[in-house]
């Protein structure tokens, strides 16, 4: 309030610019503002700072991202963000939390028990391969962790939850095709995992040296379009049961 009455006696005593008015006023309001968001919603701040912190952490990874800039970014201050996140350690790995969190509630929400096991590991690649595709932020913040050897997923519990139970739905997608003969038994699930999760990452996290290398547009839509078709006929050439073959123990 005293800076206010001051200011005010300034404008009485000096002749300032409409213009030099106009700034301090819209500065003022956007304290106010600020503040006011920061009282009454702190969810929407949180989530705020979460998203301009993965874009940064994505872009400039760890150590090139600063707690200054993605205050500018935000409707907060730095301060705020040390007070909700600690650290910016710890804010790195909220966002690495919440971008798995993201693509794992995407794939809760494609329902596939109630599909037959062709379609249902269909479906389940086709997402995945376009979810990567759409999500260069949550290649980036995974290419990022394995400079780091894994070292902050290896401190989240949520992470290793949440990624056990994408394996475990993917186990039972695998068992109902094994149970209903369309599928060849004595496979892995996470090997299963781990083959539609390389082919769709490959696809962006190499897709500018892959393109420069071999002159060849990968991004053009209509070879996104091919290689898509590619990598779900690849998965279930591998998983499907051949017709009068005898599949040997693995």
């Amino acid at each position: 309030m005293y800076e206010m009455v001051r200011s005010v006696n300034l404008w009485h005593t000096v002749v300032l610019p409409p213009t030099k008015v106009k700034e301090m006023t819209t500065e003022m309001s956007t304290r106010l503002a600020k503040g006011r968001t920061r009282k009454n919603d702190p969810e929407r701040v949180q989530a705020d700072i979460m998203r301009v912190a993965t874009q940064e952490f994505s872009e400039k990874g760890l150590s090139g991202a600063r707690i200054d800039e993605i205050a500018e970014k935000t409707r907060t201050s730095k301060r705020m963000i040390y007070y909700y996140f600690k650290d910016k350690e710890t804010l790195y790995l909220k966002a690495l939390e919440r971008s798995y969190q993201q693509v794992r509630q995407q794939e809760e929400a494609l329902d596939l028990d109630h599909l037959e096991p062709v379609e249902a590991l269909t479906r389940l690649v086709a997402f995945t391969f376009e979810h990567h595709l759409n999500s260069p932020d949550f290649i980036r913040m995974v290419m990022i962790e394995n400079i780091h050897h894994g070292r902050f997923i290896e401190q989240s519990d949520l992470i290793q939850t949440l990624n056990a139970g994408a394996v475990n739905e993917l186990e039972k997608v695998y068992q109902r095709g094994v149970d209903a003969g369309v599928f060849r038994p004595n496979l892995e699930a996470i090997e299963l995992h781990w083959l539609i999760s390389a082919l769709s990452f490959f696809n962006v996290s190499n897709r500018y040296t892959f393109s420069r290398i071999f002159s060849w547009d990968q991004s053009a839509p209509e070879n996104q379009q091919r290689l898509a078709s590619h990598v779900v006929e690849m998965v279930l050439r591998y998983v499907l049961k051949k017709p009068g073959h005898s599949d040997p123990a693995i």
